[in-house]
């Protein structure tokens, strides 16, 4: 087959993978049916009073429980109002995906959000996810003639357009800023205090999330922030307690989700799923002192190491704030008013209020159960014993009880029989296109067998028995959850076992070629070490997040050796044909413009890892002219490397200065570990050899470097370099890059055969005829298109199984990450490097 041939066969398996893929995804993650339009009360609702008249609801990103509640906070007045019986603590339960949208659905809607609402957060300018049809505790104010004010994360403009009677958004992405972000929220608050003219202040402070993702829970930014939040609750608190029209007004502190040990969130660790929640009020006294043990703060957790106090679902955050604003519950909720709060009715009014949920959350299992109305209409006698019957049966006799439950006043058993319909509808399988996932399996099949007819009869040599044994291997591993958390020792063993075999094919080739294969280990051995990723060992010590803190002297000379290797590349390929003294200086400054800019980054983001003896050398310029002046560059240098020096050599330094650019500070050593690693390959490789290698190289990389197969592991960290505001274009390039450094380093030196290029070292029994037949970019495409195969008969087989929403939908998520990577990072950036260096 010519080149020309392969290439388009290449173009068109790579359509048909995207194709599939979407297809698969838009029957795998359908919007979840809702109910139309505004609950009412009806003619059975009991009239009771309401508690309270205003609602303050204010959100701090990120808010994990241990940050309000630990021994080690900075709400100290928070504090304060729990011990003094002024506010009630609970852990609010986020299901995953925790990521904003979804959950601030969950808390205006009671609902459970669906996943596709993960890439729909991302979408800046996406407005099909508005809740503007969706019935929830704002619409609900607003249809009883409230008003409305928003500040803050502009999340919630796209969720509620029209809703606010005034309003000053912020982009939530921006991670970049710890300040502005949260001085832009706080300016307007004396104002609206002073205001009578508003139901509901929705206050959304970004801050805290930044600097999780910048530099994570452990950060010296992180501290300080939480005193200010503390201290904007004090300022609330206060006005609530001292303004007359402020008197019956409820004050919410609320996460919307935690963070993990990196800062980041969007899985289901238990730090992303606890956020804290305090309601505070000087009217929750008459419930505080009603408690068997007084609540006290600073608290231990009650169980695991963030469930502080009481834990409760996120959800049943809606019917609470409804029902103490005496208005109808939204009528797409499943979450379950919070008992505690039924004290500030009184006993008679109790029942009435639970019953009201009740009837909210039947109506939703009679739209989803048609049989249930049916069920639930029959007679029922007192004795009549609903334990021994199961599913909708149960919850039917459950039904057929209330009557007697409300005359009693018995609100307690209503209550269960709301936590029962909860647990059903909340467990609720989602309404899958199941044809239409078929169909992207069929697509996405097809194009995994074109592949495969293309690349299995070229092999030969080693490659004929490995890529098989990886493609066979890979297969069962997307059926088993804990294979999937941990998939990153799947390839660290391939990679050991590849590496092994070469090393034992060249002992007969000489001293050198074994002493490489040891070498090679050692190191694939330390990369293993340098970030713990996946879910067992998440939190266990390495190199990055644990040893390399502790030492920072050590961390810096890393650094440094890794910058001035790089800047010995420059000098003697990169800027060669301009003459010694003159590259000497493009190379220096080059390389200068990327270290400083590290240096500066670390010292504004984690000062912590700057040494004292280095410190004083930090730059003090700003951090966007700094990454501006470094891409400028690397524009330079790559646009020289193409028409001038044109040796992969030269491509390969100035764009390890981008990717280091694009790095953690203590990930920028194993870019230099590559290198090594890169040098003792065995000479002699097939080109189908050197992509088997790029291959599980990249993936190796992308697990070293800290990636993994959950939301929660994405690094935006690097996101912003060079941005002084929200470009989602600009912006999801560099998280693309930052999160794909080293499958970008592996395809640059790696990047596929090279004609009239670099010569291959002669092959011991070379066979021509079949080192032209090769087809090595078709290794990547292949197992693209078989990861995409297996993850998607996987979801589709264990669409029922406990973990799809936490372990197998995320890892589809990443599957068409990584099909996207492949087609810019693979063949478009591959394509891009060896027509450079021809």
């Amino acid at each position: 087959m010519t080149r020309s041939k392969l290439w388009w066969s290449i173009a068109a398996i790579n359509i048909l993978l995207p194709l599939g893929i979407l297809m698969f995804a838009k029957g795998f993650f359908p919007y979840k049916p809702f109910l139309p339009g505004l609950a009412q009360f009806d003619a059975e609702d009991v009239t009771t009073e309401k508690p309270f008249d205003k609602v303050v609801f204010m959100v701090v990103d990120a808010l994990r429980s241990d940050f309000v509640f630990g021994e080690r906070s900075g709400f100290q007045f928070t504090q304060s109002l729990i011990s003094s019986e002024r506010a009630i603590p609970f852990t609010a339960h986020a299901t995953s995906p925790t990521i904003t949208m979804p959950r601030v659905k969950a808390i205006t809607t009671g609902s459970i959000p669906g996943f596709l609402d993960v890439i729909l957060n991302f979408a800046e300018s996406d407005t099909t996810s508005s809740l503007a049809q969706q019935d929830n505790w704002l619409a609900q104010i607003k249809a009883n003639s409230g008003k409305l004010v928003m500040y803050g994360d502009d999340t919630w403009l796209k969720l509620f357009p029209g809703m606010f009677h005034r309003s000053d958004g912020t982009t939530s992405f921006f991670v970049s800023d710890f300040t502005e972000v949260d001085n832009n929220v706080t300016r307007h608050i004396d104002d609206e205090l002073k205001r009578d003219d508003w139901d509901a202040m929705v206050l959304h402070y970004l801050g805290m999330d930044h600097i999780g993702h910048k530099s994570g829970p452990l950060s010296p930014n992180m501290l300080p922030k939480q005193v200010e939040m503390d201290g904007i609750v004090e300022r609330i608190y206060t006005a609530i307690e001292t303004s007359p029209h402020l008197s019956s007004t409820l004050f919410v502190l609320a996460g919307d989700h935690g963070m993990n040990d990196a800062g980041n969130h969007g899985g289901s660790g238990e730090g992303e799923t606890s956020p804290a929640l305090v309601f505070i009020s000087p009217k929750l006294s008459a419930i505080s002192s009603t408690y068997e043990t007084p609540l006290k703060a600073p608290a231990t957790p009650s169980s695991g190491e963030f469930g502080f106090y009481k834990t409760i679902e996120q959800s049943d955050l809606a019917p609470t704030i409804v029902s103490l604003l005496g208005l109808p519950v939204p009528r797409n909720n499943l979450g379950v008013l919070i008992p505690d709060f039924l004290k500030l009715w009184n006993p008679s009014e109790q029942a009435a209020v639970v019953m009201r949920n009740a009837r909210q959350l039947k109506s939703i299992i009679s739209a989803s159960h048609p049989e249930f109305d049916t069920l639930s209409s029959q007679p029922s006698t007192t004795d009549e014993v609903c334990t021994s019957l199961s599913g909708i049966d149960h919850l039917a006799c459950l039904w057929r009880h209330t009557p007697y439950l409300l005359s009693t006043g018995d609100a307690s058993s209503l209550l269960h029989l709301c936590t029962e319909y909860q647990s059903l509808l909340s467990s609720a399988a989602s309404n899958y296109d199941i044809p239409l996932m078929l169909f992207g399996i069929f697509v996405t099949t097809i194009s995994l067998c074109w592949a495969l007819g293309h690349l299995l009869p070229q092999l030969y040599g080693l490659s004929a028995s490995f890529i098989p044994l990886l493609f066979t291997a890979y297969i069962p591993t997307m059926f088993a959850s804990s294979f999937i958390e941990e998939e990153h020792h799947f390839w660290y063993l391939l990679a050991s076992l590849w590496f092994l075999l070469l090393l034992l094919r060249n002992f007969r080739r000489g001293t050198r070629q074994a002493t490489s294969g040891l070498i090679l280990l050692a190191l694939l051995r330390l990369t293993r070490r340098w970030n713990q990723t996946g879910i067992k060992h998440a939190g266990a010590p390495d190199i990055a997040r644990h040893w390399l803190p502790a030492h920072p002297t050590v961390l810096w000379i890393l650094v440094l050796v890794t910058y001035i290797d790089t800047f010995s590349l420059l000098w003697n390929h990169t800027y060669r044909p301009l003459g010694r003294q003159l590259a000497g200086i493009m190379a220096f400054a080059t390389t200068a413009a990327a270290f400083c800019f590290k240096l500066a980054f670390a010292g504004q983001d984690s000062p912590e890892l700057v040494p004292t003896w280095l410190a004083p050398l930090t730059p003090q310029t700003s951090l966007v002219a700094q990454a501006r002046a470094v891409f400028l560059f690397v524009a330079l240098g790559l646009a020289y490397a193409a028409f001038f020096s044109r040796s992969l050599k030269s491509v390969q330094a100035i764009t390890t200065i981008f990717l280091l650019t694009q790095s953690r500070v203590t990930n920028t050593p194993l870019l230099h570990i590559f290198r090594i690693m890169a040098w003792q390959l065995p000479e002699g490789l097939t080109e189908v050899e050197k992509e088997v290698t790029c291959l599980l190289m990249q993936q190796v990389g992308f697990f070293a470097m800290g990636g993994a197969n959950a939301i929660s592991s994405v690094d935006l960290s690097q996101a912003y370099n060079g941005v002084d505001g929200f470009n989602v274009v600009v912006v999801a390039g560099l998280t693309l890059v930052g999160n794909w450094a080293a499958g970008m380093w592996w395809r640059t030196v790696l990047p596929g055969p090279i004609s009239g290029g670099i010569k291959s070292p002669k092959l011991e029994k070379d066979d021509e005829v079949q080192r032209k037949e090769e087809q090595p970019e078709m290794v990547m495409t292949t197992f693209m298109t078989l990861q995409a195969v297996a993850v998607m008969v996987a979801c589709t087989l264990l669409r029922s199984h406990l973990f799809i929403w936490t372990v197998f939908s995320p890892k589809y998520l990443y599957v068409m990450a990584w099909t996207g990577w492949n087609l810019i990072g693979n063949l478009a950036w591959g394509w891009c490097v060896r027509n450079m260096v021809r």
